[in-house]
């Protein structure tokens, strides 16, 4: 029986005793996850927009008044993501999606990871992972694990409503012209106007493409899925996020409401605190891991 939570508790102990009776776990990642690994974050302190404007950079009406200021910003954070690696908080989500390791620390359940992140950390951790363990998982297994509602930094989609072409480029960069912009969005400096016959094209058709994430005003990838996650969800692990943005901004509330229990795992507080039964502050890197590693006497 789970215990009485009245407010927040910082009480690791009692939350693995709540782990380790649920069956149905959900975990919402937001930009914290990524930021041991060199991903700036968004709203925090220092947090990307903070410094930019989100709206004028993450919605389809801004890439149609300027793509060339679109795809600089966004070329920049694919390089930044290039240069990154999944830090131990991807790798404690990672394990927790392999059913033997899940097994011995809450046995009998199932786990998704539903990451807002676009940087394509936590599938290259659950990768590493396997590879590390000698585990195996099913493409349909791996589906069911990690869903990135808002898309991969590295899609490039086709813009041209007849083709919508999306593909995985990792080429750095893109197209030529972008090449040393990354720097000038990093300063905060005045971009250059990159002539549109310049900027990355669809390598099916040749029209004009956008970064394959989904933007303000867009609907999140497989959202039908995830709802039905976090209608069933008995435990939601929300890792590094603000929770300001919806629908994710929700799930947390939604889960406690039907009777589940939320642990928040952040580096500041937030005014969603509020939904959680426990509070873990500081980097997740090291909260999460501890949260989520196998009794020495299971081990």
């Amino acid at each position: 029986m789970y215990p009485d939570i009245s407010a927040p508790s910082n009480d690791m102990a009692a939350f693995r005793t709540v782990l380790a009776s649920s069956r149905r776990i959900i975990a919402i990642a937001g930009a914290g996850l990524s930021a041991a690994s060199g991903i700036p974050t968004f709203r925090g302190a220092g947090g990307m927009w903070r410094k930019h404007d989100a709206l004028s950079l993450a919605t389809m009406a801004a890439f149609r008044d300027s793509p060339s200021r679109i795809w600089q910003f966004y070329h920049y954070r694919r390089e930044t993501a290039l240069e990154a690696h999944p830090n131990a908080a991807h790798h404690a989500l990672a394990e927790l999606t392999i059913p033997t390791f899940r097994e011995k620390i809450a046995p009998g359940s199932a786990f998704t990871l539903v990451t807002q992140n676009v940087d394509a950390l936590s599938p290259t951790a659950l990768e590493t992972v396997l590879a590390h363990t000698g585990a195996t998982l099913s493409d349909e297994e791996k589906h069911v694990a990690l869903i990135e509602m808002d898309g991969r930094i590295f899609d490039v989609v086709c813009t041209a409503y007849e083709c919508k072409h999306r593909e995985e480029i990792r080429d750095s960069p893109l197209s030529p012209a972008l090449a040393g912009t990354e720097e000038l969005v990093a300063a905060g400096a005045k971009e250059p106007d990159i002539p549109h016959e310049d900027l990355p094209r669809c390598r099916k058709c040749g029209a004009l493409a956008r970064p394959g994430v989904v933007w303000f005003g867009e609907i999140p990838h497989r959202v039908d899925e995830i709802l039905s996650l976090v209608d069933s969800a008995d435990l939601c692990l929300v890792v590094g996020t603000s929770s300001t943005v919806h629908p994710a901004a929700r799930f947390a509330r939604q889960v406690r409401e039907h009777g589940g229990k939320v642990a928040v795992f952040n580096i500041d507080r937030t005014k969603r605190d509020t939904d959680a039964d426990f509070l873990f502050l500081g980097p997740c890197e090291m909260s999460l891991t501890e949260a989520l590693s196998v009794p020495s006497d299971s081990a």
